[in-house]
């Protein structure tokens, strides 16, 4: 089955009254449910990477959806209106409205730690993919803050960042490119530096940890695998931004969703 970019594109009130853009790719088998990173959106993180043109082409139907404060889907300035727990019930309030029992939750980066969050409260998730994250979720409760602060993110996304240390302007460069609204950026990081994240012993489903051999945001992934009752670890070539293109992510991807 080739690919097709003819998704169809709408929104849906979250469960506090956020309008929320998601995207619905139909083809067959059980939903996979993809959940960008923080700054990026569905196109950013999924469509031009590739990565939803090899489900499509694997004939799976998927979905995505931008969170809070990203993409299509709106962008209070207001932090109370972020936080881990709150992205993890807009996803789970996606499948309520898209009439879902079972999906294949996949995320990457910050949407890894949500992804994780959905998995571990929600029995309809079956499978579970986990980019761009290793072990800072086990050693710093969720953003691995050995490499970058999120009060870091904050800085970069300001009008003065001269404080802010590459990695962190690395998303400040690529919010200017998938023209992201800073101030909302500012707000996510501000909302999410404020609780850690646990559950990991939770995750019983099968689950792939997938991570660039380069990226230091998935820093000894295996360690995360180990510590998931059910995880299995695929490590390809790149960097946090590069590692989702490399055809090695998309194979490793749809092998195991199938």
């Amino acid at each position: 089955m080739g690919c097709r970019y003819d998704p169809v594109m709408t929104k849906f009130t979250t469960w506090d009254g956020l309008e929320l853009n998601y995207r619905v790719w139909e083809g067959e088998g059980v939903p996979v449910v993809l959940q960008h990173g923080v700054v990026a959106d569905t196109n950013a993180n999924w469509m031009s990477t590739g990565v939803v043109g090899a489900l499509q082409a694997a004939g799976r139907t998927v979905v995505s959806l931008d969170a809070r404060g990203h993409g299509r889907s709106d962008k209070p300035h207001d932090p109370a209106r972020y936080s881990w727990e709150f992205m993890a019930k807009d996803v789970r309030a996606l499948y309520d409205e898209l009439g879902f029992d079972r999906v294949v939750q996949v995320g990457y980066s910050m949407g890894g730690i949500i992804s994780l969050l959905v998995a571990a409260a929600d029995d309809r998730v079956e499978r579970l993919v986990l980019g761009g994250i290793g072990s800072g979720v086990l050693d710093c409760g969720g953003v691995d803050r050995r490499v970058v602060e999120l009060s870091q993110l904050q800085i970069a996304m300001g009008d003065d960042n001269g404080e802010a240390p590459p990695l962190a302007m690395m998303f400040r460069i690529l919010a200017d490119a998938v023209h992201a609204d800073r101030q909302a950026i500012q707000a996510v990081a501000t909302g999410l530096d404020t609780r850690p994240i646990s559950g990991v012993a939770d995750i019983k489903m099968p689950t792939l940890v997938l991570a660039g051999d380069n990226d230091p945001f998935a820093a000894e992934p295996e360690r995360l695998a180990e510590a998931l009752p059910n995880g299995t670890l695929a490590v390809v070539p790149g960097d946090h931004l590069m590692a989702v293109i490399a055809p090695g992510f998309h194979a490793a991807l749809v092998d195991f969703v199938k």
